[in-house]
C-alpha cells in the first residue's frame, strides 16, 4: 500500500489558539476603524458642490412636503455627494431657517424617514435634530448637517464648519 507524501499532523489547541488569536486583533481592527473614521470625517469637510447646494435650498420651498418624487430627488443628490460614505446610521438629517414665514421657525429633512417638515417655534423636533436649531436660528449658515457625533455647518459658499453637539 503506498504511502500519503503529504501527513496531516494533528494540531494541538495551543497551536489553534496562537494561529486564531495572529488572524483576529482587537487592536489592529479599532485602528482600522480610526483610519476610516479619520478619512470619511476628512471627505466630510470638503466644500459642498453646487448641486447640492441647489438641492438643500428647494427645502424650503414648502411644497416639497407633499411630494416624494422631490424629496427622493433631494436624497438621491444629497448621496451622489458622498459616494464614498455610507451615510445611514451616521447622518440624522439637516435643519435649517425656514422662510415661509409665521409660524414657522425651522425645517427639517430626516433622512432615514425621507421626510420634509417645517417647525413652528417652541415645536420640538425629532430623531437628535434639536441639537442644531439654535446653530440655525443664530444664523451666518444655509443649513446644518446633523450628524450622530457632531453638527456640520455649511456656509453659502459651500464650505464647513464642524460644530461638536
Amino acid at each position: 500500500m503506498p504511502r500519503p507524501m503529504l501527513r496531516n499532523p494533528q494540531k494541538s489547541e495551543t497551536q489553534t489558539n496562537n494561529i486564531l488569536s495572529a488572524t483576529y486583533n482587537p487592536q489592529q481592527k479599532q485602528k482600522l476603524q480610526q483610519i476610516d473614521k479619520m478619512k470619511s470625517d476628512r471627505l466630510l469637510r470638503k466644500t459642498r458642490s453646487k448641486a447640492y447646494m441647489d438641492a438643500l435650498h428647494r427645502l424650503d420651498a414648502g411644497g416639497h412636503v407633499h411630494n416624494q418624487q422631490k424629496v427622493n430627488e433631494i436624497i438621491h443628490t444629497i448621496k451622489q455627494e458622498f459616494p464614498e460614505i455610507e451615510l445611514a446610521g451616521i447622518l440624522l438629517g439637516y435643519v435649517s431657517v425656514c422662510y415661509l414665514g409665521k409660524p414657522y421657525e425651522v425645517h427639517t429633512l430626516d433622512i432615514s424617514g425621507e421626510i420634509i417638515e417645517h417647525f413652528k417655534s417652541g415645536q420640538t423636533l425629532p430623531n437628535g435634530l434639536e441639537k442644531a436649531r439654535s446653530i440655525a436660528i443664530r444664523g451666518g449658515y444655509d443649513f446644518i448637517e446633523v450628524y450622530v457625533d457632531c453638527c456640520r455647518a455649511v456656509s453659502a459658499n459651500g464650505t464647513v464648519a464642524v460644530i461638536p453637539c
